[in-house]
């Protein structure tokens, strides 16, 4: 008689399979009509994901539907060892995000930040000239800055300042604070004399595709939002994980059932 848990395990691949294949379609499509640096860099990761997604859930459907007993073996070896990966890679998104926030301004609705305060893995992924020249066409790219600009450009100094920005609008759209600069408009900034402490001031420049994209600051402000971003992905990673485990724990059940009705048509048919 057949299991519940094949059923299960059946019906859970039929839609993983679906879902595969639009996250694949979205790959191809990115990989022919991308335009941005943004876009394309984003193709191949979401290829192989759907990819990855079809291959395995065919392996679990026709295992448990057709009870393949070795399909279903390779299908819950993938499971075991995406459930590790997952596990580890949740530990350490709380452990490389642990450290680092913004500092509090006198008088400033928005946050300063500093690049030497989050964790040295982190630093080294934005200060690689490599890396950060595809980071900073992304800023670019998407506008933020611009939009940062239209949104405030009717601020007096006064407004702006009680403004609650975002960490990259605060990294990246303005001059740090420690500059001193005159203020005209949300990314119109008048230099003033004086001996600078903080080499982001002298990388800040009015133009709209400069600004301050090459600032410590900036760096500072990317990260703080992918700090954010890397929590809420943790958590989600945790309410995924105890999902996988518990198809892990019914694809087991399915493994053992497809083997003793193997067994059980072998000694029919001796």
């Amino acid at each position: 008689m057949f299991r519940l848990s094949n059923n299960l395990i059946g019906i859970l691949n039929v839609v993983t399979f679906l879902l595969s294949i639009p996250i694949l379609w979205a790959g191809v499509w990115l990989s022919n009509k991308g335009v941005t640096e943004c876009e394309k860099f984003l193709d191949k990761p979401v290829i192989i994901l759907g990819v990855f997604l079809m291959v395995v859930s065919l392996a679990g459907l026709i295992g448990a539907c057709c009870r393949v007993s070795w399909l279903l073996w390779v299908y819950l070896v993938v499971m075991f060892l995406l459930i590790v990966l997952l596990f580890c890679f949740t530990i350490f998104a709380f452990v490389v995000t642990n450290k680092g926030a913004g500092e509090v301004v006198s008088d400033k609705g928005y946050k300063e930040y500093r690049l030497g305060d989050y964790s040295n893995w982190l630093q080294k992924r934005v200060n690689g000239t490599k890396n950060w020249n595809k980071i900073r066409s992304c800023l670019v790219d998407s506008k933020v800055c611009t939009k940062f600009a239209e949104k405030y450009v009717s601020d007096a100094a006064e407004q702006f300042y009680s403004q609650h920005l975002s960490s990259v609008q605060s990294g990246c759209c303005k001059p740090s604070n420690d500059c001193q600069f005159t203020y005209v408009s949300p990314t119109n900034w008048t230099e003033t004399n004086g001996v600078y402490t903080n080499p982001d001031c002298r990388t800040w420049d009015n133009d709209p595709k400069t600004l301050c994209f090459d600032c410590q600051s900036c760096k500072a402000g990317l990260l703080d939002q992918l700090k954010g971003d890397w929590k809420k992905v943790a958590i989600v990673n945790i309410v995924f994980l105890v999902v996988l485990i518990i198809v892990y724990s019914i694809g087991c059940c399915a493994f053992r059932n497809s083997r003793r009705d193997n067994a059980y048509r072998g000694k029919l048919g001796a």
